[in-house]
């Protein structure tokens, strides 16, 4: 969707929106934790984030990507950042081609910094001087497809030292084919209203929308101000010069003085703000809070989970399996491209694309680095017995480590109802990897499990899936088969399957009744994905953990035992009202 459209529809609401924009960091690792970061600040539901080009378009290529990937896999609206600055007409064209083919439909269109070491900018010899060349050129080629963003400067761009000059050269943008224009930082809201009162009055009528920086560090505001040539207004100098080396009181500070800044351009009628977040999250989100803008406890979500903004996703995601829940990341990696599914059951097991392997691992690149294995070493250990195994998934459930092969987040937050239960199970060689509690008619403003809109009621089958050894599962099958409430299937590394289920069978482990509509079932049990889930769940024991490990060492040879020997399962408990699915494990 274009950006220009989401913020006449919030016009149209009344409502104030808001955006955030990153870098392409330089490692690996940096962008595996931007990645987390970014789905995190997701949740704050942002009208769009846009991503950097990099001085002198050297972070090009990643920008791209990490563009695409955001766009078709984090549920966000996606401004990618283009330049002029060392790029050729037909460098331009390819990316441009490259972005409408990965439905990225929203472009800020600038002239760029210098290149890194050079004080000036100079024209490529075949590219474009200024960013309304690139406007035009966009517009020219590419019609109507993109929304177009360009930047606007209440100080005046650096360079330039008139301002009514400077609101000619941004009109003559707009008038070129730009949709909004998303200014520079500043920190003196009435020369912002100046400059966008002037910015009216010269016959500039698309949104204009304030840029936000809040003051992380007293060093980096006072480097970006000179940067910028951005004024400081007096009472900001006065109020962060007593305290300009004590780290945390700035912060504290520049949340306060953004909140305060915030307020002041909502009451003068700013259609929304964008935060220059410097890939941090933790003042924006308490500036969102600050002004009541952060979904409280009570907000609803249209489905458990997160779409996708791509549109050949976006009518193929109303169901999705349990098994991926933990890993939302590798569940649309692994489904981007399958079929939409027939009469109720995920995918067409007769497409060539069902259950392909080959872009696992796709959005998150930077996890075979040496620096990953670094970090998963030391919250993993060197396990050298079962019992070292065990206290790693006891960790998880207990809170002292965030992540598990299978788990990319901490415990979920209805999970933490049963968690008593979970630690007791791993404790006993069930190594748990993903479960929800029963749930019989809860409101779904619940604040944990809530979902799909006001008025409605909310159900859930307890559900239970981990690894365990053949013996263990072998005394639970003899417990669980006299239970006719109780759906099951076990399959080890060698496809070999224990079910008690039809061939093929399908069914809903969370429904949703509303007002008005059909029973909603967006999560269900899917043999033929659990067939599926079993080649990516037990190769994560070894791609994810054991390859952090030299593969003679006692790790390895004991984390390779658990792949070739254990059982993956997976557990229902068809009893929503009454059934105790994990007292019965327990017990057998």
């Amino acid at each position: 969707m274009k950006i220009s459209e989401k913020i006449a529809n919030y016009k149209t609401q009344g409502k104030t929106f808001y955006s955030f924009e990153f870098f392409p960091p330089k490692t690996d690792f940096g962008l595996d934790n931007l990645y987390s970061r970014i789905d995190r600040m997701a949740s704050f539901h942002p009208a769009y984030i846009d991503i950097t080009w990099g001085a002198g378009g050297v972070t090009a290529d990643k920008t791209l990507e990490i563009s695409k990937t955001i766009n078709k896999y984090f549920g966000l609206e996606v401004m990618m950042h283009l330049t002029c600055t060392n790029m050729q007409v037909s460098s331009i064209k390819k990316v441009l081609i490259e972005a409408e083919k990965n439905g990225l439909s929203n472009i800020l269109a600038l002239r760029g910094d210098p290149p890194e070491g050079s004080s000036t900018w100079d024209q490529h010899e075949d590219g474009f001087r200024y960013s309304v060349d690139l406007v035009r050129y966009i517009r020219k080629e590419f019609g109507n497809h993109f929304c177009l963003g360009v930047g606007g400067y209440p100080e005046c761009h650096h360079e330039q030292s008139d301002l009514d000059a400077d609101i000619s050269f941004l009109k003559e943008k707009v008038d070129a084919g730009s949709d909004i224009v998303v200014t520079q930082l500043f920190y003196d809201v009435d020369k912002f209203l100046f400059f966008r009162d002037k910015c009216i009055k010269a016959g500039i009528k698309v949104p204009i929308i304030p840029g936000i920086m809040p003051i992380h560090n007293y060093a980096r505001f006072i480097k970006f101000t000179q940067f910028c040539q951005v004024s400081i207004p007096d009472s900001v100098t006065a109020q962060l010069e007593p305290i300009k080396y004590d780290d945390s009181s700035v912060i504290n500070y520049g949340i306060d003085q953004a909140t305060a800044m915030c307020q002041k351009l909502i009451e003068n009628g700013v259609p929304g703000l964008h935060f220059y977040t410097l890939n941090l999250e933790h003042s924006v989100s308490a500036i969102l809070k600050s002004l009541g803008f952060v979904s409280s406890p009570g907000t609803i979500k249209e489905l458990p989970w997160r779409q996708s903004t791509s549109d050949d996703r976006k009518t193929s995601e109303d169901v999705r399996p349990i098994y991926w829940s933990n890993r939302p990341v590798s569940y649309l990696t692994r489904t981007e491209i399958w079929d939409d599914f027939p009469n109720g059951r995920w995918g067409d097991i007769e497409s060539p694309t069902f259950g392909e392997l080959n872009q696992y691992h796709a959005i998150r690149a930077g996890s075979k680095s040496d620096k990953i294995r670094a970090k998963r070493k030391k919250i993993w250990g060197e396990p050298k017995s079962i019992k070292d195994i065990t206290d790693v998934f006891v960790s998880f459930c207990k809170g002292k480590i965030n992540s598990l092969p299978w788990c990319e987040m901490p415990l979920a937050q209805e999970s933490k109802q049963i968690s008593d239960d979970l630690l007791n199970l791993n404790k006993m060689g069930y190594f748990t990897i993903n479960s929800q509690p029963k749930i019989n008619g809860l409101p779904s403003e619940d604040t944990e499990v809530g979902w799909g809109g006001l008025g409605g009621r909310i159900y859930q089958k307890a559900y239970l899936e981990f690894f365990t050894s053949k013996d263990k599962l072998d005394r639970l099958l003899k417990s669980v088969r006299s239970k006719e409430n109780i759906s099951y299937e076990a399959i080890n590394i060698n496809g070999d399957l224990i079910t008690n289920l039809p061939e093929n069978n399908a069914m809903a482990v969370t429904w949703g009744v509303f007002p008005d509509k059909e029973i909603i079932q967006p999560t269900i049990v899917d043999t033929r994905s659990f067939l599926i889930w079993k080649d990516e769940a037990f190769s994560l024991w070894m791609n994810d953990w054991a390859s952090i490990y030299k593969v003679k060492s006692e790790s390895y040879k004991l984390i390779k035992e658990i792949y070739d020997t254990y059982y993956l399962v997976n557990i229902v408990d068809n009893d929503y009202v009454d059934g105790d699915l994990m007292q019965q494990i327990l017990k057998s």
